[in-house]
């Protein structure tokens, strides 16, 4: 049981070392993908930036693509499932809806957040993975989670009987309406508080008006 117990442990410290070299790489690829993008990064570059060897950085990742491919969906996905959080015993829809909207409106906003999705649809013509890879690990898996809260809702007599999913992309749309795409021409000036908290709380308004249960 001893020599079992040992071997486990091992197991398992080798496995966090692992895990732990792949994040290291990662927040090296990060920081020269953001200063670069896609094109102008190199894997000597990422190497460097992590503080790893090429050697070492091509065990965890046998090219740039892959490398990119990882760093953009695990971030998304990882936003995804912070982000749509939902408590479905909460009464107050609206509530709930409003909280939603303002932390999706701030983190669709940030800069950093804007450069990434820029970056997947530059090199997404070229390797049409990466866009199908990223829509997957972030827009439809939060849209299926918010999708999931609103079955809950209809259940209970919160919504009226809706496609659901449909719903989800309604309310995400109408929390953004345009504003992801005139951040990523770099039109207009940045993002205030006080257009986030009138972009949500009409987007909460209109949601509610179409999809609110019959009077």
């Amino acid at each position: 049981m001893g020599g079992g117990a040992a071997t486990l442990e091992r197991g398992q410290a080798q496995a966090q070392l692992e895990s732990d070299k792949r994040r290291q790489i990662l927040e090296g690829a990060r920081s020269v993908f953001m200063a670069a993008g896609f094109d102008g990064a190199s894997m000597g570059e990422i190497a460097k930036a992590a503080g790893v060897s090429k050697g070492t950085l091509y065990v965890y990742f046998d090219s740039k693509e892959a490398l990119f491919e990882a760093l953009t969906v695990e971030e998304k996905r990882g936003l995804a499932e912070a982000l749509f959080q939902l408590d479905v015993d909460d009464p107050d829809l609206g509530s709930v809806l409003t909280r939603l909207g303002h932390t999706y409106l701030r983190e669709m906003a940030r800069p950093e957040h804007v450069t990434v999705i820029r970056m997947v649809i530059g090199a997404c013509e070229k390797f049409p993975r990466f866009g199908q890879s990223f829509y997957e690990a972030g827009p439809a898996c939060g849209i299926g989670r918010l999708a999931g809260y609103l079955d809950t809702q209809v259940a209970a007599g919160r919504l009226r009987i809706c496609d659901t999913d449909l719903a989800a992309r309604h309310f995400l749309h109408l929390a953004q309406a345009g504003l992801l795409t005139r951040l990523l021409f770099r039109a207009g000036g940045p993002v205030t508080e006080d257009d986030v908290e009138h972009r949500i709380a009409e987007a909460v308004r209109v949601f509610l008006a179409g999809y609110g249960p019959e009077a």
